[in-house]
């Protein structure tokens, strides 16, 4: 048990971004907050280390960050005065295919729709108007779905187009470049394309892109991670590591507790005290696919087909929509693909901190199906090569963790699955529960933080910031 001294105002389980921005939300209002981490270090899927080669810094999960300049919690903390700093690339995403050719994308909307010749007024007809009202939507979108929006007619717009299936939304667009750019992103929700609603995470990262890029933390991104734990200390609050949490034993008093766990773990905990519908929402929260991520030390960078590749801080693998969309569907229903889609970083080209000399570090990692344990190393390889001749003689060192891996090192990635749950309809609208307030338990005090609340996953802070807000109300009336 940890000895606080007395009754503290808020514990907060986990030190993931959501733990820590709930923490932070908190300790800002004048509350005493401890942090209880069950790992020796901070930060959950927001952690770096020196995997391959010394010195050479790798992110051991999250690495490229679209919403963290985007999230309206963060930007209201002054995370730069601890340490925080952006880093861009000259090019933020590139999507090569096989002739040789890439869809890409840069901050500046006009340039990315004069890239893509036919297609450019198609792009711009999809995000100029997402991109022109974008702080308005990313308040609104950053929260629940159920709940009447700050920004109602951006919003019913957003949803006209982002309810739409991926496989639909491209459609209007003419080229493989195009489609291949626009299939990439939407791939990021873990979901088979033609489903609803999978259109919404491409126009989001698209949008976000536009107006703020898609930045690195320079130094990896447990900077930000650090720069989250300064301000919480500078502020009173408190972090326990190598504290894991179990069970009501395991939790010091205190008037409000949040968890930035799964709702499995806090099922696990509170037990009976949970409401019976609650109780039976959070057991049958379902995950979704695994992650398979492979870390290269690279002599050179990699030797992309593509020139756009090489500049580019993201590239996305797997070809054409149509082969993405199959790779998905495949994955989703629990099959390995022969050609998986493959998210691939370069942070390097942006923070030249994290390469040693003319050695760079690359994060890769494949969607596969839940606990798949095959060999996936080669497979994500394959993929590299395919569009990049001759990297793996380039390549110095490599350090692989499949989804049990992930699932071991953080018990928020059940069947290593990173997202924290999976992005079915149901779970996209109703995070945990389609009915109540998303972030409290039932129990008095207790709330959920993580991401298996609204907004959903990402390091952007506002499932912590939400469930603080509700926690915050709470101590108000106590």
């Amino acid at each position: 048990m940890v000895d606080t001294g007395g009754v503290l105002d808020a514990v907060v389980v986990g030190s993931g971004p959501n733990g820590l921005a709930a923490a932070v939300a908190l300790a800002r209002a004048g509350h005493s907050v401890t942090v209880l981490e069950g790992a020796d270090t901070i930060g959950g899927g927001t952690r770096s280390e020196e995997l391959t080669v010394p010195g050479v810094i790798h992110d051991l999960c999250s690495a490229v960050h679209p919403f963290g300049l985007a999230s309206p919690f963060f930007a209201s903390l002054p995370l730069e005065e601890h340490g925080l700093v952006w880093r861009y690339p000259e090019i933020d995403l590139a999507h090569p295919l096989d002739d040789g050719s890439a869809g890409v994308m840069v901050r500046s909307l006009e340039e990315t729709c004069a890239g893509l010749g036919v297609d450019g007024p198609a792009w711009r007809r999809a995000f100029a108007p997402v991109v022109d009202g974008f702080a308005d939507l990313a308040d609104d979108i950053l929260g629940p779905v159920l709940r009447w929006p700050a920004h109602p007619v951006r919003m019913a717009r957003f949803g006209l187009r982002g309810g739409l299936p991926a496989s639909l939304f491209v459609r209007r667009f003419r080229t493989p470049q195009a489609k291949a750019l626009f299939g990439g992103s939407a791939a990021h929700v873990f979901r088979p394309l033609d489903r609803p609603a999978t259109a919404s995470v491409a126009m989001m990262l698209f949008a976000a892109g536009h107006v703020h890029g898609w930045p690195v933390a320079e130094g990896g991104s447990a900077s930000i991670t650090h720069a989250l734990a300064s301000l919480l200390r500078s502020l009173g609050g408190t972090i326990v590591t190598g504290h894991p949490v179990t069970s009501r034993a395991d939790l010091p008093a205190a008037r409000v507790t949040l968890y930035d766990t799964g709702p499995g773990a806090v099922a696990d905990i509170l037990g009976e005290e949970l409401p019976g519908g609650t109780r039976r929402a959070y057991r049958r929260w379902k995950y979704g696919p695994g992650s398979f991520k492979v870390d290269l030390a690279v002599r050179g960078g990699i030797p992309w087909t593509n020139e756009a590749a090489r500049r580019a801080g993201t590239v996305h693998l797997g070809g054409t929509f149509e082969e993405i969309a199959e790779a998905e569907a495949a994955v989703c229903a629990g099959r390995m693909p022969e050609r998986p889609f493959v998210l691939l970083a370069q942070q390097s080209l942006a923070d030249p901190t994290r390469a040693v000399g003319d050695v760079h570090p690359v994060w890769a990692y494949a969607h596969v199906p839940a606990r798949w344990s095959g060999p996936g190393e080669q497979i994500v390889l394959d993929q590299i090569e395919r569009f990049a001749p001759g990297v793996r003689e380039r390549i110095v060192a490599t350090a692989v963790r499949d989804p049990a891996g992930f699932a071991a090192d953080n018990p928020n990635y059940v069947g290593g699955d990173i997202a924290g749950g999976a992005n079915n309809l149901t779970q996209l609208v109703g995070r945990p529960k389609i009915l109540g307030d998303p972030y409290a338990t039932g129990v008095p005090g207790h709330y959920l933080c993580s991401s298996a609340t609204p907004p959903g996953a990402g390091v952007h802070g506002m499932c912590g910031y939400r469930a603080a807000a509700r926690a915050l109300t709470y101590l108000g009336a106590g």
